[in-house]
């Protein structure tokens, strides 16, 4: 017989937590894809900071689960300049769990969504060509 959850006494995930998720999900990509990834930093913080706030005209600190900054390979990051910093992933941990809240999906679902969402920033896609192949690959599905 199984032993029921614990509930009270599990912490919400950590940063460290979500970070080992998107890890995970980073691990379990083809090949060809992780190495376009190559050196793009994953970085979990709770919430955007005020300024990125401010940039991308954010409402609310909920707004925004992750967001990826540098330059993107179709814009010539395949070769870093000097002094570039580098392509980084950011997830935010509080908006991605109030997310987890209020929908069906699992926490690692949604992880996963928001890394490959912000990995094909990376490749140089808008948000409109994400949605695009979105829709494609559900209607073949």
């Amino acid at each position: 017989m199984r032993k029921p959850m614990d509930w009270a006494a599990m912490p919400a995930p950590s940063l460290a937590d979500i970070e080992a998720m998107a890890r995970e999900t980073l691990l379990g990509l083809p090949m060809s894809f992780r190495e376009l990834a190559d050196g793009v930093v994953i970085q979990v913080d709770d919430f955007p900071t005020e300024e990125v706030m401010r940039e991308l005209g954010a409402e609310s600190e909920f707004d925004l689960l992750g967001l990826f900054t540098g330059i993107g390979l179709a814009q010539g990051a395949a070769v870093a300049q000097t002094g570039q910093m580098p392509n980084v992933i950011h997830l935010y941990r509080r908006p991605i769990l109030d997310y987890w809240a209020e929908h069906e999906e699992t926490l690692g679902a949604i992880v996963s969504h928001v890394l490959i969402h912000e990995i094909g920033h990376h490749f140089g896609l808008s948000d409109e060509d994400m949605e695009a192949l979105e829709e494609k690959a559900a209607v073949e599905a």
